[in-house]
């Protein structure tokens, strides 16, 4: 009994130090190159896509984990136009470590990749390849696993600074786009790199879907050039780039150039501004990690989309009021705060919400967890010429407000939960 008593009170003794243990903050990074052999053609939107004889760089999965105590976080990325729930969710399935609504899954948008939504033509030809997309299904799972079992204990830095240089610009209105860079760089104990994520807004499409070239575009230069200067894992996620935010490949002579060296340049150059921006920010020693997750409803009006939907090779969830949900995520990494669009919202949107969040490291992560059009607001919307295209690919009128209203809600319940 004496015996008993001992073995209880050292077991009691060793309790705060187990729990000690199994806690704190870890990071672990993976990849997965998804580039199809042979080549398949590559998507730049609605419509049948372009066939592709070329492949310039390699398009990958990579997997971000974040772990504090019970909470886990996982940030996915592929090189792809888009994401849709619909092969998301399938993702999620696969994975057992991590509670699926904190599983954030976004696309870079790049112009260059095979499609992804199985949209089909007027005639209902599709050109999806329905293989391929179980094959990226399998791949991310198995980027999300490994970065699992790679976690180790980390230290962040978090920064968010304006990129210099030629990069990006707004077509429709030259100045209209947020030139913020938000960076997260998580290093081990002894200061080696683990990752570093680079959040900006951008259109990847440099070359586009008709020079018929595969291609994750200025993110495949990107990775490489922060990979080899890091050591560590690179991913990249996008912001609010829609309505025009794209890559400024202007050559000063009123021509473009759409070029592989041109992806070089702008990836490489917004590569050096992220690690530029990064490098004297401060270690963070064991950050808060806090994840909120919300399913937003969004009515379904626009003709177009409702087509494309409804005849979409995979089966998209519209229900019979003709509305349409999409997953929207809060989360507190230490002092940053990011919140997730499941679409490509205008800047003035992202310009909105930033300015709304808690903090001093707002960040966006655009095309994520789901990819339904155009986001903007009700007073764009068909307002004028510049905005039909974007008006017409948007769900519908009022999806930026009920988005805006949403997104407050849970910045509003976050702050709540710091205090």
């Amino acid at each position: 009994m004496k015996r008993k008593i001992i073995c209880c009170f050292i077991a009691i003794l060793f309790v705060p130090f187990l729990l000690k243990a199994g806690t704190g903050f870890k990071v672990g990074a993976a990849s997965r190159n998804v580039t199809p052999q042979p080549l398949l053609p590559v998507s730049g939107g609605v419509g049948i896509p372009q066939k592709a004889t070329v492949q310039k760089g390699e398009l990958s999965v990579r997997a971000l984990i974040f772990e504090n105590g019970q909470t886990r976080i996982a940030l996915v990325s592929i090189d792809n136009l888009g994401w849709p729930a619909v092969l998301g969710d399938r993702v999620r399935a696969l994975v057992n470590d991590i509670p699926p609504e904190n599983i954030l899954i976004s696309a870079t948008h790049t112009h260059s990749a095979p499609d992804a939504y199985g949209f089909a033509d007027e005639s209902g030809q599709s050109g999806v390849d329905l293989e391929y997309l179980d094959f990226c299904v399998r791949q991310m799972a198995a980027a999300i696993q490994e970065a699992f079992g790679s976690r180790q204990a980390a230290k962040l830095k978090i920064a968010v600074g304006e990129a210099r240089g030629q990069i990006a610009f707004n077509y429709y209105a030259e100045h209209l786009y947020d030139p913020r860079c938000g960076v997260i760089q998580a290093l081990t104990n002894d200061g080696k790199t683990i990752a570093t994520l680079v959040n900006y807004a951008v259109h990847p499409e440099v070359l586009g879907n008709e020079q018929g070239i595969l291609s994750p575009d200025l993110c495949g230069p990107l990775y490489d050039r922060i990979e080899k200067k890091t050591g560590g894992l690179a991913i990249f996620i996008n912001g609010a780039q829609g309505g025009m935010v794209t890559a400024d490949t202007r050559d000063g002579k009123g021509g473009e150039n759409n070029t592989w060296e041109e992806c070089i340049r702008i990836g490489e150059l917004l590569a050096d501004e992220a690690l530029r921006i990064i490098e004297p920010a401060e270690t963070l020693e064991n950050p808060a990690l806090y994840c909120l997750s919300r399913r937003v409803e969004f009515p379904l009006e626009s003709p177009l989309l409702r087509a494309v939907l409804q005849n979409a090779v995979l089966q998209y969830p519209v229900r019979s009021n003709h509305t349409i949900a999409a997953s929207v995520n809060l989360l507190e990494i230490g002092p940053a705060q990011i919140l997730t669009i499941p679409g490509e919202a205008l800047p003035n949107i992202g310009y909105f919400l930033k300015r709304k969040m808690n903090t001093k490291f707002p960040f966006l992560f655009g095309l994520t967890n789901d990819a339904f059009g155009y986001i903007l607001s009700c007073i764009d919307f068909a307002s004028f010429k510049r905005y039909n295209y974007i008006s017409r690919t948007s769900l519908g009128e009022m999806t930026g407000e009920i988005f805006i209203e949403e997104a407050l809600k849970m910045i509003a319940e976050t702050r709540a939960f710091i205090k």
